[in-house]
């Protein structure tokens, strides 16, 4: 069994909350990756995402959204980039058809957008272990959230922390995976996509997907507490939205993190409020399953129906969202 894939398959069942906590590794195959090259590639990207692309650092990671219109967010975005390339992970099953807008919109700057997930290895490691471990191959490891370094065994990504200890993504060759999957084997529990999504469900980071497309503005996701919208940059699709939404006091709504009691509830899942059992009251924005029976779930909601804190699944009378703390603190933005 010397193939990397073989030695880190995943389990049958996901890893409960405290063995992510105590240190995980989990190979990431539902995410892609669109590089952007050429020269005006951060100043067209700068126009069309939510985030400062121009500034971006050689070693800083930022999270972006790329709204319609509306503002509504149509993907959202880990961004970094190297000497050639500006690189945004998103969702996998939206990326062709984001690629393909993006691209569409380039006209005659000179920036293309190609697809680089094929020949990567992605592998996601958090939990108390995880620094120790990664340290038999990196002498150093980025010092704070949403930092990178490169290293000849690849790029190492620091992104928010969940469960109390740092979380990387290591993007290497398959070869320099199939080397050190039996460390990681041996050292960490595995699991797989969605033991990932469970960190970042508890680093409160939303990922928009197929399911949750041009459902939310970003800040109904929280996503200017991330750091993901700058608003003294100027103007993408959307902006005039986004900014009016957190200037003027018209978001209502907000993201939480809970736990359900439900192993079938979805991200596109909608939630009721008993209050007002005629109509949703919000989203599920991701889930995963969370070891003990049902999932953790990051839910976008109405802000009456968060201080309520009595939100249904699927109906009002159906399962209750067990309210958890989230590792930022949630401006409501309601004046």
């Amino acid at each position: 069994m010397n193939n990397w894939n073989q030695i880190l398959a995943a389990p049958a069942e996901a890893p409960a909350r405290a063995a992510l906590a105590t240190g995980f590794v989990a190979p990431i195959t539902d995410l892609g990756l669109i590089a952007f090259t050429g020269e005006d590639s951060a100043a067209f990207l700068h126009g069309q995402l939510t985030n400062d692309v121009e500034h971006l650092g050689a070693n800083e990671v930022r999270l972006a959204g790329y709204c319609s219109p509306k503002g509504r967010l149509l993907a959202s975005f880990l961004m970094w980039k190297d000497a050639q390339s500006i690189y945004l992970q998103l969702a996998r099953d939206i990326q062709p058809a984001i690629q393909k807008r993006l691209q569409m919109f380039v006209l005659r700057a000179k920036a293309k957008a190609t697809d680089a997930t094929e020949g990567r290895v992605v592998l996601g490691l958090g939990g108390g272990l995880a620094e120790a471990v990664l340290q038999t191959w990196f002498d150093a490891l980025p010092a704070a959230p949403y930092t990178k370094l490169d290293h000849p065994l690849g790029t190492l990504l620091r992104v928010a922390d969940a469960f109390g200890a740092p979380r990387y993504l290591w993007l290497t060759t398959p070869e320099t995976a199939a080397t050190a999957a039996p460390e990681l084997a041996d050292r960490l529990v595995v699991g797989g996509n969605e033991a990932w999504r469970l960190s970042e469900i508890h680093a409160g980071v939303p990922l928009i997907a197929a399911a949750t497309q041009e459902q939310f503005v970003p800040q109904m996701v929280n996503f200017e507490l991330l750091g993901g919208v700058n608003f003294k940059k100027g103007c993408y699709p959307g902006q005039e939205i986004v900014a009016r939404s957190q200037y003027l006091g018209k978001l209502k709504r907000r993201t939480a993190l809970v736990t359900i009691d439900d192993a079938v509830v979805t991200a596109g899942t909608e939630v009721f409020a008993p209050a007002d059992p005629g109509q949703p009251c919000g989203m599920v924005v991701n889930a995963a399953p969370n070891g003990a029976g049902g999932v953790d779930a990051l839910v976008e909601m109405k802000l009456d129906a968060l201080e309520a804190a009595d939100v249904r699944a699927r109906a009002a009378d159906g399962p209750a969202l067990q309210f958890q703390s989230l590792p930022y603190v949630l401006d409501k933005l309601d004046v």
